[in-house]
């Protein structure tokens, strides 16, 4: 069977080494960027794979872009690759809880044509909570090399010159993942700027979300996000946040809603930003 969009942990468990899988542990932290890698170290799902949100799965900074750029085709081809990732392959991406870093590496993954990836929900404490094992330490064995064919879908992604037009003529409906007070710009961790951009509206990931971190149920979220898009029809969708990470979240909840084919705009917030004669809106 192909997972395509979450998995959960009873299923996941059922999978554990086979070869045809291959587990991503996506732990990050924004704040303290080498935490992910050292809890990995600490423990992880065994064969599992560390990818890092920086090193990994972003491309390079410059002064035009946000603060996680995406990587070119050819280098996630080889990143991809070297993981023992081919064509038939079934990818589970995890992180802690929330999947908002997980998200990401799956949605890198269908940008470049591999439908057979999945989040698993709930993350790692889902995975311990159903008895799942796990291991220290890096893997005693380097993984297969795999022939990974990149198929990018230009039309997945929008950038800033396109983000305007379409604002512009109002074409498209902008749902930013970020939390409520960011959004207004009344507090600002992250980036030098606060506020959103205008003609935006605020979906913030976490309300994709039950308590205990793992997705709602596919009738709320496709109830909530037709109430969020309110007529809009999902293709007409741009997603962003502050830096084209948590926007995949809300991708991938659009796509558990039934309602998919939105796009992301990867620069988001952090790109948007770079030029100071960008509008900006608060409140």
């Amino acid at each position: 069977m192909d997972f395509q969009t979450t998995i959960d942990a009873a299923a996941s468990l059922l999978l554990i080494g086979s070869p045809s899988v291959v587990i991503l542990d996506c732990r990050f932290d924004l704040a303290a960027p080498d935490a992910g890698k050292q809890a990995y170290l600490r423990e992880h799902i065994p064969t599992a794979r560390y990818v890092d949100l920086n090193r990994d799965l972003s491309g390079p900074v410059s002064p035009t872009t946000g603060r996680h750029p995406l990587p070119r085709p050819e280098d996630l081809a080889v990143l991809f690759g070297g993981l023992g990732i081919s064509s038939d392959t079934q990818v589970i991406a995890y992180d802690e809880i929330n999947g908002s870093f997980a998200a990401r590496a799956w949605w890198l993954l269908r940008w470049l044509g591999h439908d057979r990836a999945a989040v698993l929900d709930g993350g790692l404490q889902a995975w311990l909570k159903a008895g799942g094992a796990v291991e220290s330490g890096e893997p005693e064995r380097a993984a297969r090399a795999a022939a990974f064919v990149p198929r990018p879908d230009a039309a997945a992604v929008v950038t800033t010159a396109e983000l305007v037009e379409a604002l512009e003529g109002r074409r498209r409906l902008l749902v930013d993942a970020r939390a409520p007070e960011r959004f207004a710009g009344t507090f600002e961790p992250i980036d030098p700027v606060a506020g959103h951009v205008p003609g935006a509206i605020n979906h913030p990931f976490t309300i994709n979300l039950r308590e205990d971190g793992q997705f709602l149920p596919e009738r709320e979220l496709a109830r909530r996000w037709r109430e969020r898009l309110a007529g809009t029809a999902p293709a007409d969708v741009i997603a962003m946040c502050g830096s084209g990470v948590t926007a995949c979240h809300n991708l991938l909840a659009l796509e558990l809603a039934g309602l998919p084919a939105a796009k992301l705009y990867a620069g988001s917030w952090s790109e948007w930003i770079r030029d100071p004669k960008r509008p900006i809106a608060r409140g």
